[in-house]
């Protein structure tokens, strides 16, 4: 049995929710969320907590165990407080902008490149070099970040590009000099 499926998932005060048949919903001051649990995963909704249980001891519902109760807890945690990605833009004349909701990246390609957020999804840009994506999901905002990221992958010789705060990219010395 999973470690951290068994652990109690406390729901805050401002929350509600509900559980019907295989779904899951969970509302709370930032929005809603629901999703569809796997078979031979239930829930027991106490007073305040909720706990994942298996149906059966099959070997694809303990693999499921610990991840169904991760889920249900980002969803609390996302409803509740929400969640927040921080990218870092490196190099000279690379720049990023918000307009009418759209992200516009401005970096070493000889045009713009836009990005869309999905719904429910919020960027912020500080100081044209500074990204956050904010939401709700977890998973919707990691996906974004990502996207950001891949438009320009830090290089290993300067560092240029589009980096996660705090992701340490391993520098690569250049050309050796030429031979005798």
């Amino acid at each position: 049995m999973s470690r951290i499926g068994k652990k109690i998932i406390l729901l805050p005060t401002n929350l509600s929710t509900q559980f019907d048949g295989q779904t899951i919903t969970v509302k709370g001051p930032k929005g809603n969320l629901s999703r569809t649990l796997p078979e031979g995963i239930t829930l027991e909704i106490n007073d305040g907590t909720i706990l994942v249980r298996t149906i059966g001891n099959t070997k694809k519902a303990n693999q499921l165990h610990g991840l169904s109760r991760t889920l249900i807890n980002n969803m609390i945690e996302g409803v509740s407080t929400g969640f927040s990605k921080k990218l870092q833009i490196q190099g000279v004349g690379y720049r990023s902008q918000i307009d009418n909701n759209n992200l516009i990246l401005s970096v070493g390609y000889s045009h713009v490149v836009t990005i869309k957020p999905p719904q429910n999804i919020e960027i912020k840009v500080e100081n044209n070099t500074n990204i956050t994506v904010l939401g709700i999901d977890k998973e919707v905002v990691g996906q974004v970040a990502s996207t950001i990221r891949s438009i320009r992958p830090p290089e290993p010789y300067k560092g240029k590009g589009i980096r996660y705060q705090g992701e340490v990219v391993r520098r690569k010395a250049g050309k050796a000099g030429k031979g005798k």
